[in-house]
């Protein structure tokens, strides 16, 4: 077993991994950045290819680097991937690929040991920056009663249409990816979307008033829509039990597209067929579920995930574990916290706590 020693242990290399790397390395602390995809960027290439942000070049800089491209262009997913790839580079950031964190747990003597594989890291911070990788895609239990031949894709496989059969489809799951997805497999199959009505954007990106609502929107999800505020509070519980409001899928598309919108959700299986709660039974080839996912933080050995799921943090702080740090959850502090027009902010915040307490510490032993 081989054993290496770090000041700062960064698990994640998107977005928020990465920016926090910066953040801290330009405040002179050692860290070093480990993940398990082959490539920086690989979480967003996953991505069903059509899917664009919903915010336009202009807002999705990461601390350090410019996002390339036209200021009002709205990118794509693999655009966002060599974004990140480049901004690693650029930056020289020390990231370590093709590393998983099995388990995390503290030491007796302070800090942490994490385990990869025949591997350990010893740290005396870490911050877990897993995003979406961090997740498990929820599935409801009665999928797996589905007849054989119904192909069953979740959400996060999902890239494009000839990965399902041709044939009637169940999109499951009306929040964006249900709305998106069902808009595209509509184009050449017969699609039904189920699912309760999350609401709507108040604009629809990419459209002509983008330039009067994204400041606006933008400045909501990074200053108003805040943990400190009684709204922000509001949408925080909500957002993270059903999602965010549709933003680029409206139902007047769905409805040109020729979609068949169910509200009734999906409660069980008859005859090996999908059934509403209405008791309507389903008779399709493919099931997409776009059901979401839930926060997966089990490895993590340490008394710091409350009964909801989520980690007890403010701010990325972890309440009960000094020296464990988070980045890129929603609603760190903000309705934008886990997405590039601000999981910066968050990143410098919780770099600069590192360096605060790192520096306390280092002024005990001295």
């Amino acid at each position: 077993m081989s054993t290496q020693h770090i000041d700062s242990l960064i698990i994640g290399a998107g977005q928020a991994g990465l920016a926090t790397g910066y953040e801290l390395q330009r405040r002179g602390r050692e860290l070093l950045i480990v993940d398990g995809v082959e490539r920086v960027g690989d979480s967003w290439r996953r991505h069903w290819d059509s899917l664009r942000l919903f915010t336009p070049g202009r807002y999705n800089s990461l601390p350090g680097l410019p996002f390339p491209g036209g200021s009002w262009q709205f990118p794509g997913k693999d655009e966002v991937a060599a974004y990140l790839e480049t901004y690693a580079l650029v930056h020289a950031l020390p990231v370590r690929l093709r590393t998983r964190v099995d388990r995390l747990e503290g030491r007796v003597e302070g800090g942490f040991t994490a385990h990869l594989g025949a591997e350990t890291i010893t740290c005396a911070n870490v911050v877990v920056a897993t995003g979406g990788n961090g997740c498990v895609p929820r599935v409801p239990a009665f999928a797996g009663q589905l007849d054989p031949g119904i192909e069953q894709l979740h959400s996060s496989q999902y890239q494009r249409p000839d990965q399902l059969p041709a044939g009637p489809t169940l999109v499951v799951g009306a929040a964006n990816s249900g709305c998106e997805i069902a808009h595209e497999l509509a184009a050449d199959r017969p699609v039904t979307l189920s699912g309760r009505d999350p609401g709507h954007e108040p604009f629809r990106p990419g459209s002509r008033a983008d330039r009067a609502f994204v400041p606006v929107f933008v400045f909501l999800a990074r200053h108003v829509l805040t943990r400190r505020t009684p709204m922000g509070r509001r949408m925080m519980r909500h957002f993270r039990t059903h999602g965010i409001p549709v933003g680029r899928v409206r139902a007047k598309d769905l409805a040109d597209r020729g979609v068949t919108r169910r509200e009734a959700r999906v409660v069980g299986v008859r005859d090996g067929r999908p059934m509403l709660a209405d008791g309507t039974v389903l008779d399709v080839a493919a099931v997409v579920w776009c059901t979401g996912s839930a926060p997966a933080f089990g490895w993590i050995d340490l008394p710091v995930v409350g009964d909801d799921g989520w980690p007890r943090e403010y701010r990325g702080v972890a309440e009960d574990v000094p020296g464990l740090y988070f980045c890129g959850l929603l609603f760190q502090y903000a309705v934008a916290s886990s997405v590039l027009p601000g999981v910066g902010r968050d990143a410098s915040y919780v770099a600069q706590h590192i360096t605060e307490h790192t520096r306390a510490r280092e002024a005990i032993a001295a």
